[in-house]
């Protein structure tokens, strides 16, 4: 059904997301964090589950990182190995930069029988050494797995500086992207000032829309928030207050999280944009991961209302 709906370019495909847990766990313990994460998401009515491939990203920004990185099991291992209990997609994030040719083609090569999805992940930074580009990585995927549906990342705040974030996706479809996801979602101008730009370049050039899922990511405290804007997550300075002053952060950051994706949808609705939603926790707090899961249950509420019964392929 995935693969049909990113086909089809539908709207209000939800996907749920996780890391994996660190390398350096215990096989026991990292048994014990996955069943609790299957225990947690195993009735969630979702698209597909969504596993990152975490890397180090100290070339991005000088300042120092509010969680220490710690290297996680690879998300292909973790989802064979731990998480065969659940019964939907997964799609593996990939970041291509950490690995060489012959691994990549290696891991293009496993389980080549199955349908496969995956979203690739450039360089954090122009620093960053890297031992394969998207562009290989693209080429080797159409050259060695013709089955695994593979997807891109897009990031609508770097749009505000550099005003061609519409043409980095359209690119991206050429070299054979057919769906990407943003990271976490705060600053809804930015975020419609590309759809609208990606929206008119389409209609201009005679061009299909792919699925863009939107990221949402509850925020719990005021360490998650400056993780969140390490990690490069613009959040509005009149938001950002509202969350360091409430009296509830998380609820507050799940209020707007909803009302942001919400509006989203409506002008993508509007213009038949095909989009959906992506969630998350940054945090391994207990309290945010529940509340993520919650949120997941509120935007399908939400998608249900908005949409007819039957999936719906957005006209273009």
């Amino acid at each position: 059904m995935l693969k049909e709906k990113i086909q089809k370019k539908e709207t209000g495909i939800v996907v749920y997301g996780m890391t994996p847990p660190k390398a350096a766990h215990t096989p026991e313990k990292i048994a014990e964090i996955a069943q609790k994460q299957v225990e947690r998401i195993k009735d969630l009515d979702i698209d597909a589950l969504l596993l990152y491939d975490v890397q180090e990203e100290a070339d991005r920004v000088e300042e120092e990182r509010p969680f220490p990185y710690l290297p996680t099991i690879d998300p292909t291992t973790y989802s064979h190995e731990y998480l065969s209990e659940l019964q939907v997609p997964r799609i593996i994030y990939r970041c291509v930069g950490k690995y060489s040719e012959e691994q990549f083609v290696d891991w293009l090569a496993a389980d080549r029988d199955q349908e496969r999805f995956s979203v690739y992940v450039g360089a954090s930074s122009s620093k960053q050494e890297v031992q394969l580009d998207l562009s290989g990585a693209y080429q080797l995927s159409r050259q060695h797995n013709s089955r695994l549906t593979f997807g891109g990342v897009v990031i609508p705040e770097r749009h505000m500086t550099k005003n061609d974030e519409h043409l980095r996706v359209v690119h991206k479809v050429k070299n054979g992207c057919s769906f990407f996801v943003s990271q976490a979602t705060y600053n809804v101008e930015a975020s419609k000032n590309f759809l609208s730009d990606y929206y008119y370049y389409c209609q201009n050039n005679g061009l299909d829309m792919v699925p863009i899922l939107f990221n949402l990511a509850p925020c719990g405290s005021i360490k998650t928030l400056d993780f969140m804007k390490w990690l490069g997550i613009s959040i509005p300075a009149w938001l950002e207050n509202d969350l360091k002053y409430s009296s509830d952060v998380l609820e507050k950051s799940i209020t707007w999280s909803q009302k942001i994706f919400e509006d989203l949808f409506d002008f993508a609705l509007e213009k038949g944009i095909p989009i959906g939603c992506s969630v998350e926790s940054v945090s391994t707090r207990k309290i945010e991961i529940e509340a993520s899961v919650q949120l997941v249950k509120d935007i399908k509420s939400m998608l249900d209302k908005k949409l007819p019964a039957a999936p719906i392929q957005m006209l273009r």
